[in-house]
């Protein structure tokens, strides 16, 4: 499988506990915070409840 790049880009000020809990269990803690994840459907899932937040990029 591939990894997934993750990005933070906007803040969780005035997000739901949900989207909160998601950043943090991707690993970010500020904007501009990056990490590297396995491309699984649980990492998909969280990405998908913050989309609006992060940006993804495909690593190989």
């Amino acid at each position: 499988m591939g990894r997934l790049k993750v990005t933070q880009r906007k803040s969780t000020i005035g997000g739901t506990s949900n989207q909160r809990n998601s950043i943090r269990s991707l690993g970010l803690k500020r904007i501009g915070d990056v990490v590297v994840k396995e491309d699984r459907p649980e990492i998909r899932g969280m990405v998908s409840t913050v989309s609006h937040l992060v940006t993804v990029e495909e690593v190989d």
